[in-house]
């Protein structure tokens, strides 16, 4: 039987409390990734874990050795039919002050939580996105990484309360595409795949890899950009990508109306086949 939902191990032990020091809740210094559970299993596990490993690495946050996680996960994973894992890295306790410790002992935290519901069944019927108001930052030092810091987000998300606009299109500060609220973005033109680079903000998710990854494998012309948003108006498809939802086509974005169409189709396919190569 599966247990009950939400199930937090702290550095091993199931617990709900951290320590009032540490720095991941003063100041976001951590990392973080997030992987669908299914049949048992944690999906693209290796995958999450080396993201998790390089976040690390460029923060300079000692990570846990890989087997370690693994193992965890895999116990806290097993007997679930579907749920969501999340697992975040914190550098641990420190003191008052931006100053990293000289040593640091990282706090490792890995939470079950249950699947979500989604109404309908948008990876079969598309959904409605817009654009947000709120636009990201540029840091190149931490693009690409899922820290702890999310504060963007939250802001981007507040912007909606229709239950009909199911996600948000992230520009940066000069008005380029970057990415989704909750998920990496791609559009189709020409039977050409395009996604936005994400060297100066952004999240490099491990869906959006994958799919990059994919599209080369089987010959699909696939690239990462920096345009404008009105390239996405202009496009013929759209979808978004998590490690959650897989690919959510866009049936329209602030209007304009997208039908889920044949490349669309063709990576969500792909994306299946690679999730269902991974379960038990």
């Amino acid at each position: 039987m599966a247990n009950s939902l939400p199930l937090i191990w702290v550095d091993g032990r199931e617990s709900r409390r951290i320590s009032a020091l540490d720095r991941g809740l003063h100041y976001g210094d951590g990392v973080f990734t997030t992987l669908a559970v299914r049949g048992g299993a944690p999906l693209l596990l290796d995958r999450h874990l080396a993201r998790l490993a390089r976040d690390c690495g460029r923060l300079g946050i000692p990570c846990p050795a890989p087997e370690l996680l693994r193992g965890e996960a895999a116990r806290l994973s097993r007997g679930q039919d579907r749920a969501v894992l999340k697992i975040t890295i914190t550098r641990g306790e420190g003191g008052r002050g931006y100053r990293a410790p000289d040593e640091c002992r990282p706090t490792r935290l890995l939470a079950l939580h249950p699947w979500p519901e989604f109404p309908g069944d948008p990876a079969r019927d598309g959904i409605a996105a817009r654009v947000c108001h709120l636009r990201l930052g540029r840091n190149p030092a931490l693009a690409g990484i899922k820290h702890l810091n999310r504060l963007e987000q939250v802001l981007a998300r507040s912007e909606w309360d229709d239950p009909k606009i199911r996600e948000g299109v992230l520009l940066d500060c000069d008005g380029a595409v970057v990415e989704g609220v909750m998920s990496n973005l791609f559009w189709v033109k020409e039977d050409r795949l395009f996604t936005p680079c994400l060297n100066e903000c952004g999240v490099a998710g491990v869906m959006r890899a994958l799919v990059l990854e994919l599209a080369g494998h089987h010959g699909l012309f696939a690239v990462e950009v920096r345009e404008p948003v009105s390239t996405l108006f202009e496009a013929d498809e759209a979808f978004f990508t998590n490690s959650v939802i897989g690919l959510w086509p866009a049936r329209s974005l602030d209007g304009r109306a997208f039908a889920p169409g044949p490349v669309s189709r063709r990576v969500q396919g792909w994306l299946d086949d690679a999730w269902c190569g991974e379960r038990p």
